[in-house]
């Protein structure tokens, strides 16, 4: 297995990996933003994608282990070193069951077992929200935990 970089001037950046069966993946980072990403099989024709910001980090979590959920926001990370540890990070848009309590109040921890790392107020984020924050609807809220415990948060909190 080779792997190379290029720069390209007035172009980008351009990864190269080739396999040991010689098959060949480039991934060229362009000057403007966008990504393209180019398969030549040795036994065939090259093809060629491009992708935006989004799609290549979407992309780029499966290709390291984490299994994405492409009908929701949603992300399971299994460790490569840790095969039996698998952590699911989940968005939620607050719904009206639970507007103006508290973290606290909802008792979130210790009734799903689920934890709130982050909550997205318009353009404003909030990281690792104190016990007292309220939630107000519109709200997206971010949690962490196992599959199951994220259940239970859907079931115990957002659909009291």
């Amino acid at each position: 297995m080779a792997f190379r970089s290029v720069a390209l001037p007035g172009i980008g950046t351009k990864y190269e990996l080739e396999t040991d069966n010689g098959d060949t993946l480039a991934i060229v980072y362009l000057q403007n933003g966008r990504i393209q990403l180019y398969s030549s099989p040795s036994s065939g024709e090259t093809c060629a994608v491009e992708l935006t910001n989004p799609e290549s980090r979407r992309l780029g979590s499966v290709l390291s282990g984490a299994i994405m959920e492409a009908e929701d926001e949603g992300v399971e990370i299994a460790f490569s070193a840790l095969a039996d540890l698998r952590i699911s990070v989940h968005t939620y848009p607050v719904s009206r069951t639970i507007e103006g309590m508290s973290i606290a109040k909802l008792a979130i921890r210790s009734r799903t077992g689920a934890s709130v790392i982050a909550v997205s107020r318009g353009a404003k984020h909030m990281i690792n929200p104190h016990p007292e924050f309220v939630f107000e609807t519109g709200d997206t809220v971010v949690v962490i935990g196992e599959a199951d415990q994220l259940k239970t948060f859907e079931r115990t909190i957002l659909e009291k």
